[in-house]
C-alpha cells in the first residue's frame, strides 16, 4: 500500500487538507505570476547561442583570425577592442557615436575582449553588454570629481594592500582586465599603461600578512587576478599558504564573464593544489550567462574551486526585479552561488549607472520568499571613509515586544505574531 494512502504513515493527509495545500500552492503562483509572464522574453547568453556564434564568425573575419586563436585567452588579450575604427566593423556605430567615444577616451581608456563583442547585439542600443563595454559621452561630461581617499591613503598600511575589515585584507596584483567595464569603481587606476605588480611590492605584502596572526583570509585582486600567468599566481598562492594563521584564499576575477577561455585546464590544474580557493566574479546580466561561461565554472568546480558572484546594480541594465531574478537562477544553473549586489559607488564617470538604494530593496524585496533562499543575494552598500560594507534589508520586524512577543511580516505581506524567548537579566 502507498503510505500516502495508509491512514496510519505520517505521511498520510486526508483529502480534504490536499485541497486546501492545492489552494494555497494556487494563491502563492499568484505572487510570481508577473515574473512567470516576463521571465522568457529576458535575454540570456544560453538561448542567444546562435546570435552570439554568428556574431563570433563575423569578429574572427574582422580581425583576421581562427577558431585557434578564438580558443586561446592570450589573443583576446593580445588582441582587444579598443578604437572606433575597429569596433564599427564589429557593431553598427553612428557618425556621433563614434565621435562621443573618441572624446570620450581622452579621458578614460577602454577596451573589450572579442568574446565579450560576440555577446553584443550589433543594432540595439539597449543591449545590457553594450552599456557596460562601449563608452558613452555621459562618462565625458560627468567632470564633478569626487575623490575618496581614505579606500587606498589610508587603508593601506602596507603595498599593495588594502585592509578594511580586522581579519581580512586584499592584495591588488594588477590594473589589467580583459574588458574594461564603463562602471568600474577603479577606472583610474587603470590609467594609460598596462601594469603587473613587481614581486618585490608583492613580497612585502605578504611579510605584512605574515606579521598580522589575526589575518585568516587574503583576496589577490586588482585589476583582474587572473590577468598574472599561471607561474606567477602559482607563486602567490604558494607564498600565502606558508603564512600558518591563513585559512582561505580568494582570487577576484571577472573573466568568467569577459573571457571564460582564461579558464584553461592548465590553470584549473594548478589551482587544484591550492584548497581551500574561491573565486569572486562578477555577472551583472543573464546575457552574460553563455554556455562558454557555464564550461569554464565546471572546469573551476572540477578542480575544487568554489564561485560566488557579486553583482554591480546598474540603472538601465539590471536595475529591474525580473532581470535580477532571471540573472541569479541562471547562476544557479550554472553553480554560481549568488553573494552580493552592490550598489553603484557615487564615483567620477560612473554616476550614470547609480539607481536609488530603493531599488536594491525592491529587488531584495521580491527574491526573499518568492524564489529559493540560495538564489538571494545580500545588498550592499559601501560605506564612505574606507568604513566597508555594510548590508541592507527590507525590514520584516515590525515589533519587538508587543505583549511579549515578535511582531513580523512574512515574505508574502502576512502579519504574523512570534512567540520569542525572554532574554536573560
Amino acid at each position: 500500500m502507498s503510505v500516502a494512502n495508509d491512514p496510519k504513515s505520517p505521511m498520510y493527509v486526508p483529502e480534504e487538507n490536499r485541497k486546501i495545500a492545492r489552494e494555497r500552492a494556487t494563491r502563492q503562483v499568484n505572487l510570481i505570476s508577473d515574473y512567470l509572464e516576463k521571465r522568457d522574453a529576458i535575454p540570456t547568453g544560453i538561448k542567444a547561442s546562435v546570435r552570439i556564434a554568428e556574431n563570433r564568425k563575423r569578429i574572427l573575419e574582422v580581425l583576421d583570425a581562427t577558431e585557434e586563436d578564438w580558443q586561446d585567452y592570450r589573443w583576446h588579450l593580445e588582441t582587444p577592442i579598443d578604437d572606433t575604427r575597429m569596433l564599427s566593423k564589429i557593431i553598427a556605430l553612428s557618425p556621433q557615436e563614434i565621435q562621443d567615444i573618441d572624446k570620450t577616451a581622452s579621458r578614460y581608456r577602454w577596451q573589450i575582449s572579442p568574446y565579450y563583442a560576440s555577446l553584443m547585439d550589433r543594432e540595439d542600443r539597449d543591449c545590457p553588454v553594450f552599456k557596460q563595454a562601449v563608452p558613452t559621452v555621459k562618462e565625458y561630461l560627468d567632470t564633478a570629481t569626487i575623490e575618496e581617499p581614505y579606500a587606498m591613503a589610508y587603508n593601506s598600511p602596507a603595498p599593495l594592500i588594502t585592509r578594511l575589515y580586522a581579519d581580512r585584507v586584499i592584495i591588488n596584483v594588477t590594473n589589467i582586465c580583459a574588458m574594461f567595464c564603463r562602471h568600474c569603481l577603479r577606472k583610474k587606476d587603470i590609467d594609460l599603461k598596462d601594469m603587473i605588480y613587481p614581486k618585490e611590492d608583492v613580497r612585502a605584502a605578504l611579510d605584512y600578512i605574515s606579521e598580522c596572526p589575526e589575518i585568516r583570509d587574503v583576496l589577490v585582486t586588482g585589476g583582474d587576478a587572473l590577468s598574472l600567468s599561471d607561474d606567477y599566481l602559482n607563486w602567490i598562492l604558494t607564498e600565502l599558504e606558508k603564512i600558518p594563521h591563513l585559512e582561505v584564499k580568494r582570487l577576484g576575477s571577472r573573466m568568467i564573464a569577459t573571457l571564460p577561455q582564461r579558464i584553461t585546464p592548465d590553470l584549473c590544474s594548478m589551482l587544484a593544489r591550492h584548497k581551500p580557493l574561491y573565486v569572486n566574479t562578477q555577472f551583472n546580466h543573464p546575457m552574460e550567462v553563455t554556455q562558454e561561461s557555464a564550461a569554464a565554472v565546471d572546469r573551476l568546480i572540477g578542480a575544487g574551486v568554489l564561485v560566488g558572484n557579486q553583482s554591480v546594480l546598474l540603472k538601465g541594465i539590471n536595475d529591474d526585479k525580473h532581470v535580477m531574478k532571471k540573472l541569479v537562477h541562471e547562476l544557479l544553473r550554472i553553480r554560481v552561488r549568488p553573494y552580493y549586489i552592490f550598489n553603484c559607488k557615487k564615483l567620477e564617470g560612473i554616476r550614470h549607472f547609480r539607481a536609488p538604494v530603493a531599488t536594491g530593496l525592491n529587488i531584495l524585496e521580491n527574491l526573499r520568499g518568492y524564489t529559493s533562499g540560495l538564489a538571494v543575494p545580500t545588498f550592499i552598500i559601501t560605506a564612505p571613509e574606507g568604513k566597508g560594507k555594510t548590508p541592507l534589508a527590507p525590514t520584516y520586524l515590525l515589533n519587538y515586544n508587543r505583549n511579549g512577543k515578535l511582531l513580523f511580516r512574512t515574505w508574502a505581506g502576512e502579519v504574523c505574531e512570534y512567540e520569542d524567548e525572554l532574554l536573560e537579566p
